[in-house]
């Protein structure tokens, strides 16, 4: 919500009516990250669930945190300028690898305990 009531105020500061997306560079960076943080999260929420439910809740929500933060300050970097995005940008897609990876080693090892009778723990201690 906070990325959207920037968006608002944008478009109040700028002159920028709806349904125009376009106008003053300042306008149009603030815009695309807050579309640009829209279109990633819905992959991270599905992310969250997964490695939270199948990996670790601690971890997950750890990650989680890490990758709001990021994600913030993705938008207050594009918002200064275009390149000011990019290291936030890097991280906040490693976060969400590391929370692939968390989510399909526990899906893995769910599917294989339930299934298959194999603990993949028990298998990594011996």
């Amino acid at each position: 919500a906070y990325f959207f009531l920037q968006v608002i105020h944008a478009r109040r500061t700028f002159g920028v009516s709806p349904p125009k997306i376009s106008g003053p560079p300042e306008f149009e960076r603030i815009f695309r990250a807050q579309v640009n943080s829209s279109e990633y999260f819905p992959i991270f929420v599905a992310l969250l669930w997964q490695a939270g439910l199948f990996f670790h809740q601690g971890l997950a929500a750890g990650l989680g945190l890490l990758y709001l933060y990021s994600r913030y300050c993705y938008f207050m970097g594009y918002k200064a300028s275009s390149l000011d995005r990019l290291a936030p940008i890097y991280f906040s897609t490693g976060v969400l690898w590391v929370l692939v990876a968390a989510s399909a080693l526990g899906l893995l090892h769910f599917f294989l305990s339930h299934y298959v009778g194999l603990s993949v723990l028990r298998l990594l201690a011996a």
